[in-house]
């Protein structure tokens, strides 16, 4: 290769809570080599992901913390150049776990699937048919296990997850209420996703109310993607035998110390209610199912998708701080110059 430059988002200090653009730096090292059973991946879009602030500030997560003055962990969607791995082959488009970077070298367990539907733009195997489309399939279905004419509730409905849990909730013929931030969001809501109702939490002052005017039959099933102020109206309206999903906590800009609240335990008790939480990763041995069922999903136009994307790396820096504003429409993503 001519080029023997790598540029790479790294972590220069730690935040106590959102992480800003002033706490990574952008930096340029070799192109690495890569050892027996290694692939070289030249990447061509990056993702920002809610999950990322855990992975900065919890040390008892499911990931390993990210170290300052690390290459900041993502997931990224890019083509392999060069393969001493006799499983993946040059030219062969593959998303994983490899870095607000470049390129990166990896082994085969930072790779988490296989681009199969190249009809469809491969940036969407960081959304709809990637850990955003996955994480909503197994979450909904296998989690969730909705049934048809049962009301399904999801937080940060218009997010890249919520989105699509919505949209699959309608596909198994489900009634659906999204909470969301403002105006335009719940507009998307119900114009573009198909939820019956959406909810503004920003300017509803009784959000008990707004969910006994749209759900009077109560929540069947909750997808919660905030926990938070939201959740804790929702638990007061839970059927009996309702299924709640954790899928993730936005509401806190951080878990230190330890975030306290009204307690679910006598709704679960009294609705013999089910909570559970989940990674997509638990499903990982049936990844390429869910992408080929949200594929032909959007091929048949049952399933759409929105994505914010970025251009260059150099705004990967302030890109988690846009998204847990609220300023991204859609997919946040971070597009390379290999993407053309």
């Amino acid at each position: 290769m001519s080029d023997t430059c790598n540029r790479q988002v790294w972590l220069a200090s730690r935040p106590t809570a959102i992480p800003h653009a002033e706490h990574f730096g952008i930096r340029e090292v070799e192109i690495p080599n890569i050892a027996e059973g290694e692939i070289l991946v030249r990447n061509q879009y990056l993702s920002v992901d809610p999950a990322m602030r855990g992975w900065i500030a919890d040390p008892r997560g499911y990931l390993p913390q990210v170290k300052v003055g690390d290459t900041m962990r993502a997931f990224a969607v890019g083509e392999v150049l060069m393969s001493r791995n006799p499983d993946y082959v040059v030219g062969e488009m593959l998303m994983g776990i490899f870095g607000w970077q470049e390129y990166a070298a990896v082994a085969a367990d930072a790779v988490l699937l296989r681009v199969k539907e190249r009809d469809l733009p491969c940036s969407l195997a960081l959304g709809a048919l990637g850990l955003n489309g996955i994480t909503a399939y197994f979450g909904l279905l296998e989690v969730g296990c909705p049934e048809s004419g049962q009301t399904v509730a999801v937080s940060t409905a218009a997010g890249a997850v919520g989105s699509i849990v919505g949209q699959i909730a309608n596909i198994k013929g489900c009634k659906t209420v999204g909470f969301t931030g403002g105006p335009a969001k719940v507009r998307q809501c119900l114009d573009e996703f198909g939820y019956e109702a959406a909810i503004d939490y920003k300017s509803t002052n009784d959000i008990d109310g707004a969910i006994a005017s749209v759900a009077p039959g109560g929540v069947d099933v909750y997808f919660d993607n905030t926990s938070g102020p939201v959740s804790d109206a929702v638990m007061r309206h839970i059927n009996i035998g309702a299924r709640v999903v954790i899928c993730g906590t936005a509401a806190y800009p951080s878990w230190n110390p330890w975030n306290t609240g009204p307690r679910p335990e006598r709704h679960l008790i009294v609705k013999r209610a089910r909570m559970q939480g989940f990674l997509a990763t638990d499903f990982s041995d049936r990844f390429n199912e869910a992408a080929a069922q949200l594929a032909n999903w959007i091929r048949e136009g049952r399933l759409r998708y929105r994505e914010d994307i970025l251009e260059g790396l150099e705004n990967a820096p302030g890109a988690l701080q846009r998204l847990y504003s609220g300023q991204n429409d859609g997919k946040l993503l971070i597009r390379l110059a290999a993407a053309g």
